[in-house]
């Protein structure tokens, strides 16, 4: 099997993988053509991938096109699993759409921008100048119900299947890792895994990092990520290569080699 990948260390301990520098695409296109598979390609290069040189990329077009920005997977969302997401206001940064966004929405609230990870540009809005503050990025209103958690679960979720998963508790609003929150890997709840297997099955999605809250037992998911932080993963040495490589063999039929540890 030829793979090629744009991210050296998301593949770090995957076999026989060249790296092409994202950059070189165009030049190296013919040896690209030729690879079973394309890894981790940047954002950019997605579309002329599939639709120039016709490869098989991984993740898919779906993980990338959908977990690239909060107002495409919502409504993705919206239209399949509308009960499994917090309430949802996408509204233009204008003035009707600041009043309409006051109008339907209490305090408090949460507000996103509609392309960041991490943690990072997402407020928990309390009040009327903390929300202007947060329109003053000029970018569309993304608001979400405040739901009442302490912590959330990052399911991970390789090839067609849940491989891990792990608690995030933070101290205040944001339960990121990156922002300090503590990871726990005991008692994932049989339902959330059953919702990450649903809707990623269902929307084609193959490799992303799914939150998840569950309120009074029920679940919601709050986002999902492409390209999500590892360092959990890292710290207990759960190693996900071999899932990806199991994966890209059995959608060519061939059967499973392994990877070199």
């Amino acid at each position: 099997m030829q793979l090629i990948t744009f991210d050296p260390l998301r593949t770090l301990h995957l076999a026989g993988v060249t790296y092409v520098k994202p950059e070189l695409a165009f030049s190296r296109a013919g040896e690209l053509k030729q690879a079973d598979w394309l890894l981790f390609p940047p954002y950019w290069l997605v579309n002329t991938l599939i639709y120039s040189l016709k490869s098989r990329i991984f993740p898919s077009a779906a993980s990338y096109h959908l977990g690239h920005d909060k107002i495409e997977m919502t409504r993705a969302l919206k239209t399949t699993f509308p009960s499994h997401i917090p309430e949802t206001h996408i509204l233009p940064n204008s003035e009707f759409g600041r009043r309409q966004a006051l109008d339907q929405l209490d305090f408090p609230f949460v507000a996103k921008h509609p392309r960041s990870s991490m943690g990072q540009g997402v407020y928990l809005i309390e009040n009327r100048e903390q929300f202007n503050s947060y329109c003053l990025s000029g970018q569309p209103l993304y608001l979400q119900e405040y739901l009442p958690i302490d912590r959330d679960l990052r399911l991970v979720w390789v090839g067609d299947q849940v491989v891990a998963g792990y608690w995030r508790r933070g101290e205040g609003f944001h339960n990121n890792i990156s922002k300090g929150a503590q990871a726990v890997l005991d008692d994932i709840p049989a339902a959330a895994i059953g919702l990450v297997q649903t809707v990623a099955r269902a929307l084609a999605i193959n490799y992303a990092g799914f939150d998840i809250a569950l309120v009074n037992g029920h679940c919601y998911i709050l986002e999902f990520n492409v390209l999500f932080g590892n360092q959990v993963l890292n710290r207990y040495d759960i190693r996900i290569e071999p899932y990806i490589l199991r994966y890209l063999e059995s959608q060519l039929g061939l059967p499973p080699q392994g990877i070199a540890a």
